[in-house]
């Protein structure tokens, strides 16, 4: 997905919004990687909407606030076998 960055930053954090994404998630769904999702939504989308950038970075922050959890889900399902 190149072409216009803004564009690019507006559909990913429609994108974060919409399903409750992870950054992972969402630089799977585009084709970019992880680096250009926080790059796009928290440098360049706050330049031009702000409010579509605070809805998203408030996924964002639920996200890395739940992430040690699911890291311990994962844990238990690799060693449990399911």
């Amino acid at each position: 997905m190149k072409g216009n960055m803004e564009e690019r930053a507006v559909k990913l954090a429609q994108y974060i919004i919409e399903n409750r994404a992870t950054v992972r998630s969402a630089a799977a769904k585009f084709g970019v990687s992880k680096s250009t999702v926080h790059k796009d939504i928290r440098e360049r989308l706050p330049a031009f909407n702000r409010p579509l950038y605070l809805q998203a970075k408030a996924v964002l922050d639920e996200n890395k606030a739940q992430r040690h959890i699911r890291g311990g889900i994962a844990t238990r399902r690799k060693y449990k076998g399911k």
